[in-house]
């Protein structure tokens, strides 16, 4: 539903589907925007991760650009409609999926492929070897050492079962040890498709990331001399007590873990989406952005170097202004604090565990490029694409697919890892998607193929390592089945065989291949090698 705006000025829910364009809709703070569309009149601060990714809300004023499907968190805004219901940017992710998907064939194994031709094919041979020798050269049909036996016993040694079960135990052993360490993989096929993974597609918030916002620095500027030790940080979070905002949860875990005596505030108002003013302690303060500051709060050129380093970091600044004389007077600004959403613990060994084994590995995210910048620093990725819509990642996840074409060992595969619902579109595009499984969105964990139940990032190598491992088994086990059977085969066309000597081969390299499969259930993910 949509608060449509009509021409008399009253406001009248309606569905999404009956609003047209260029009508106006009002989002109230707290509320879902259900309209693609600028905003016309207001300022707040919105929550666009769904779309884009990004770690903490985007201030929006007249003028801007909002998205269906992202959170109003502060102040209510007035949005012109700039697409229909149909068009929005929530119904291109849901058909980006879907034609990603009907893009995504199925892995064909090449034991179905070989089966087709090679059962039929020994088929007709056995019975070329039992029914030719008797009629053209009047060798003996019957007996022991007669020509049907030969053929009954190339055809016990070339039934397909090794062949056959060989892969199957192998993929739901390695699948049942990747179960084991928190990692669900949704079919064999993609546990065979990742063998060939070269490329590692990321995106940003939420799984390079711990996807919440922390203060990374608190810096005491205040030069009026009565303010005592974390004076800012206490009467920051006096005010921000009062919100449910991101940052103001950062800076109130900041002030817990300081062991801050957090004051009550009075006269709490919201300042257009860019931070809070108050009175805590009779004294007025101010908690907001360095562009707010700019423009309403004189504040020294030092302290704006300070904001503007912190803000080159790739991190949200925020200032306090402590104010006991309730005077607008340079100075008075008391701390800084600069906010990030910090790489998870696992993203930079895992990175660089990738690397090692030849991956190359890229960053898509819808956040803005000095904040990708500094993540993309921090964990070592190789490439950084940022400002991202969806749609633009499903294209780059296409693009990295299609510069590998060239490839002489056939076109490598790409990986796509990520959380949110902007990144399903993504995760169906790639060859196989990988979600986070506690962080992630039921929209992501529905389209991956993979699934990182712990938001482990340092399980892709495992899974690399087990993949490949996986392959070289059933390849192994494919050639020893293969090799047995054309021994047989062999010596039984030339007579030295027996029937007990075809059949114990047969069941012989069954039970070995079934052994030699299981050992993935066994294998110890802490022990990987290249």
């Amino acid at each position: 539903m949509a608060l449509k705006k009509l021409p008399n000025g009253e406001m009248r829910e309606a569905p999404v589907e009956q609003v047209a364009i260029g009508d106006l809709v009002l989002v109230r703070p707290g509320d879902r925007v259900s309209v693609d569309g600028i905003v016309r009149a207001g300022q707040s601060g919105v929550d666009q991760a769904p779309i884009t990714g990004e770690s903490v809300p985007v201030d929006k004023k007249p003028g801007d650009e909002v998205f269906a499907g992202t959170i109003n968190t502060t102040g209510a805004l007035e949005v012109e409609v700039t697409r229909l219901a149909a068009d929005n940017t929530l119904s291109r992710m849901v058909r980006l999926v879907q034609q990603a998907q009907s893009r995504q064939s199925p892995v064909q194994r090449f034991i179905d492929r070989f089966a087709r031709v090679y059962t039929p094919a020994v088929t007709a041979v056995a019975a070329l070897v039992a029914i030719v020798p008797p009629l053209l050269f009047g060798q003996p049909f019957w007996g022991e050492h007669g020509w049907l036996m030969r053929a009954l016993q190339m055809l016990v040694i070339a039934c397909p079962c090794a062949l056959v079960i060989s892969i199957p135990v192998s993929l739901v052993s390695a699948m049942t040890n990747a179960a084991s360490h928190g990692v669900l993989i949704k079919g064999g096929r993609y546990l065979e498709a990742l063998s060939r993974v070269k490329v590692f597609a990321f995106d940003k918030t939420g799984t390079l990331t711990e996807g919440r916002p922390v203060v990374t620095d608190v810096v005491e500027v205040c030069t009026c001399g009565e303010c005592p030790e974390d004076c800012g940080l206490q009467h920051a979070a006096a005010l921000e007590a009062q919100s449910s905002h991101p940052l103001a949860q950062a800076l109130l875990a900041e002030a817990q873990a300081r062991g801050v005596v957090v004051p009550s505030a009075q006269d709490v108002t919201i300042l257009g989406g860019r931070g809070v003013e108050g009175t805590v302690n009779g004294a007025r303060v101010t908690v907001a952005s360095h562009a707010h500051f700019d423009e309403y709060v004189p504040h020294q050129p030092s302290v704006c170097r300070l904001a503007d380093e912190l803000a080159a970091q790739g991190k949200t600044v925020i200032m306090v202004r402590h104010d006991p004389s309730a005077s607008l007077r340079a100075g008075c600004v008391c701390a800084l604090f600069g906010v990030a959403d910090t790489p998870r613990p696992s993203s930079r060994q895992a990175i660089a565990d990738l690397k090692a084994r030849g991956m190359y590995t890229v960053m898509l995210t819808g956040d803005n490029p000095t904040v990708a910048a500094e993540i993309g620093s921090q964990v070592g990725i190789d490439e950084v694409r940022a400002g991202l819509l969806p749609e633009e990642k499903v294209a780059a996840v296409a693009a990295l697919a299609e510069k590998g074409r060239g490839d002489p060992g056939g076109r490598p595969l790409v990986v796509m890892v990520g959380d949110g619902v902007n990144d399903a579109p993504a995760l169906a595009q790639a060859d196989v998607g990988i979600a986070m499984g506690g962080a992630g969105s039921a929209q992501a964990m529905e389209t991956a193929d993979v699934i990182l139940m712990g938001d482990d990032l340092s399980q892709l190598p495992f899974v690399v390592w087990l993949s490949r491992k996986t392959t070289r088994i059933v390849t192994a086990n494919i050639g020893f089945a293969l090799a047995v059977k054309a021994a047989i085969f062999v010596l039984a066309a030339v007579g030295l065989a027996t029937l007990w000597m075809a059949i114990a081969a047969d069941v012989g390299a069954s039970v070995a291949v079934i052994l030699n499969g299981m050992r993935l259930r066994r294998m110890d993910g802490t022990r990987i090698s290249r």
